[in-house]
């Protein structure tokens, strides 16, 4: 086992873990902001580290590019697509979560 196989195993254990973080917090946040925190760092950081672990076990110079042409799409649109949702919920009203608030 190459240390190059070493660095990208623990890149997609963090990329996993980070997802699974993230899918355990969609379910227990009590509201949307939270949750949308939540989604945010599924999307950034668990995709974001799946795919630089597995843009070191590619042999094809065509394949690396796309994936670090999606890693650079995740980066760009992950943050806008939950600021922008946020933004949207605060203009509309939605309340955040308050100790003691009845819904958890």
């Amino acid at each position: 086992m190459t240390v190059l196989d070493v660095v990208s195993a623990v890149l997609l254990t963090a990329g996993a873990l980070a997802v699974l973080t993230g899918a355990v917090g969609l379910l227990r946040f009590p509201d949307f902001y939270t949750r949308i925190h939540a989604a945010g760092i599924t999307d950034s950081a668990g995709a974001g580290l799946i795919l630089l672990g597995l843009l070191l076990r590619v042999d094809a110079w065509s394949t690396a590019v796309r994936l670090l042409i999606i890693v650079l799409f995740l980066a760009l649109t992950g943050p806008t697509a939950t600021h922008s949702l946020a933004h949207a919920a605060r203009r509309d009203g939605v309340q955040m979560w308050q100790e003691g608030d009845p819904r958890r």
